[in-house]
């Protein structure tokens, strides 16, 4: 299936090919997808990286994290899943007696 990583402080004229430009260096990308604001039509400066492997993904975190990619350092953390209802809340419930 492979790894996802989010990436953070992208600039907000990166785009998906650039972003799997960047990771391809260290591995195989199935994925890279910048986030992008409807409203404004430009990045709204986060994506995520899919690599193919763990061991690529770690290779990405350890080389890429903190690399300047069109003049800022961007971040890079393992993604975190995070369930939605179809609502887009989350899953928690609250019960109250």
């Amino acid at each position: 299936m492979g790894k996802k990583l989010f990436v953070g402080n992208l600039s907000w004229d990166v785009r998906d090919e650039q972003l799997k430009e960047v990771f391809s260096a260290v591995g195989t990308v199935i994925e890279a997808v910048v986030i992008i604001d409807r409203m404004k039509n430009r990045s709204k400066g986060f994506g995520f990286v899919t690599m193919s492997t763990e061991e690529e993904a770690q290779a990405a975190l350890e080389q890429i994290n903190g690399k300047e990619v069109d003049g800022r350092p961007i971040n890079v953390s393992e993604a975190r899943e995070e369930r939605r209802d179809s609502f887009g809340g989350d899953n928690r419930r609250s019960y109250d007696n």
